[in-house]
């Protein structure tokens, strides 16, 4: 986008999607960090307006000398937002909430697919060594009718995983959550401990919060059948990962999908890249071109609503929206 003169400035951690940029267009100028290291948002957060939010802020970014009227969450997960400062400093933030739920869901579904079908294996085989050596395979794949998935979380992307793997699959379907909340009636909500000793599959689809922080540690993978399957899409330190790895390593566990780790991207040295049971992927189950447009147009749009000082659709603390609305008429 062309720099316009006096035109409010959006920068943003990561690039923002061609369908978000249109909205913005004649309306702000969007800069994209060089990088998104704490170094360099330090150095850019006094020149704009609104921050847009695609990777982990430094905890003391809004302590620094800046004018920003409001910071975007270009997805869901606020973890990579310090709201507690953002809020003390009377910054309004917001998320788009519902943008990924059908992709992140039907990846949790691939991610089962996958395992259980041995889809990789046989794939590497069959270019590598022959059809037979790739059909050998078959002797240790499994189906998914019939089988018990538990769901560690059961907002929106839990709840559309559920009615995925039941009425599109005949499975079971376990949850835990701690609050309580609507449900279908398929869903049979346990504790924890519960969901990880009965299901075949255990998908984390909860927010990282202090609570949720190695919600899964070594003394719960314990719980889990060693045939289960963890898919873990939601974020990677709601698993105490040297744990899981450790029941990786010595097949205390069947296998797992990784999506999210607790450092990215992944340092190759992680554990994880030595293990033959497990499927990564770098942080990609909410991405497809339509899911990215959906957020991207999400996020501009309530950048239009901040700069005509309207309160955000998702607004998240909302307890500052007088403090903003009085500074913005002073």
């Amino acid at each position: 986008m062309a720099h316009e003169m006096n035109q409010p400035v959006v920068l943003c951690t990561l690039p923002l999607h061609a369908a978000g940029l249109k909205l913005l267009e004649g309306v702000a100028d969007v800069v994209v960090a060089p990088d998104p290291r704490a170094e360099t948002l330090y150095g850019l957060i006094g020149t704009a307006d609104i921050l847009l939010v695609r990777s982990q802020l430094p905890a003391d970014l809004f302590d620094r000398p800046n004018h920003l009227i409001g910071v975007i969450r270009n997805g869901t997960g606020l973890d990579l937002i310090p709201v507690e400062s953002a809020t003390k400093h009377g910054i309004p933030v917001a998320n788009v909430p519902g943008a990924n739920v059908q992709t992140v869901a039907e990846y949790c579904v691939a991610a089962m697919l996958a395992l259980t079908r041995r889809i990789e294996t046989m794939h590497r085989d069959l270019r590598a060594r022959g059809w037979a050596e790739a059909r050998v395979h078959t002797e240790r794949t499994a189906g998914l009718h019939g089988k018990t998935i538990g769901i560690v979380g059961l907002g929106d992307i839990g709840s559309k995983l559920a009615a995925i793997c039941h009425l599109g699959f005949g499975m079971r379907v376990l949850a835990y959550q701690p609050r309580p909340k609507p449900k279908a009636d398929y869903i049979e909500t346990i504790p924890l401990d519960e969901v990880l000793a009965q299901s075949d599959f255990v998908s984390l689809n909860c927010p990282l919060t202090a609570e949720t922080r190695h919600l899964l540690d070594a003394r719960r993978i314990a719980l889990m059948k060693n045939t289960a399957m963890l898919i873990n899409a939601a974020r990677g330190p709601i698993a105490d990962e040297a744990a899981l790895a450790q029941a990786l390593r010595t097949h205390r566990l069947g296998g797992a999908v990784i999506d999210v780790f607790s450092q990215q991207p992944l340092p190759r040295d992680s554990a994880f890249l030595g293990l033959d049971n497990v499927l990564l992927t770098p942080h990609a189950a909410g991405l497809t071109p339509e899911s990215f447009a959906a957020m991207s147009t999400g996020a501009a749009k309530q950048m239009l609503q901040l700069f005509a000082s309207q309160r955000p659709a998702h607004l998240v603390n909302p307890e500052v929206w007088e403090r903003f609305i009085a500074r913005r008429s002073a």
